[in-house]
């Protein structure tokens, strides 16, 4: 069932609970699309975090940039990567050959 967020955007409750997640990631750090998968007990479920997050009508709001592969490679983003490396820069997080150092940057 679909439902209403800010009167405007229509989205489903799943992409409602991943964009709930992802609005929880602080500013510095990051997660994973198998992680935010994880807490929403759905097995094998980054893919389809990741086709929520790319239809991310919320953004910046609602910080999708934030979210990475689980092996730290950045992955993609809807207005490319080379933005989302820009933003995650400007959050003070360090990016090395396209990857992120989970152990350091990744939300616990």
């Amino acid at each position: 069932m679909p439902m209403s967020i800010n009167n405007r955007h229509k989205v489903s409750d799943f992409a409602s609970r991943v964009y709930e997640l992802t609005s929880k990631v602080p500013k510095g750090k990051v997660t994973t699309y198998g992680r935010l998968a994880a807490l929403l007990d759905l097995k094998k479920g980054a893919q389809a975090v990741g086709q929520a997050l790319h239809c991310n009508p919320f953004a910046p709001t609602v910080p999708c940039h934030r979210v990475v592969r689980s092996d730290g490679d950045i992955g993609g983003f809807a207005f490319g990567t080379d933005s989302k490396k820009k933003l995650l820069k400007s959050e003070g997080v360090e990016i090395i050959n396209n990857k992120i150092d989970l152990s350091i940057y990744c939300v616990k």
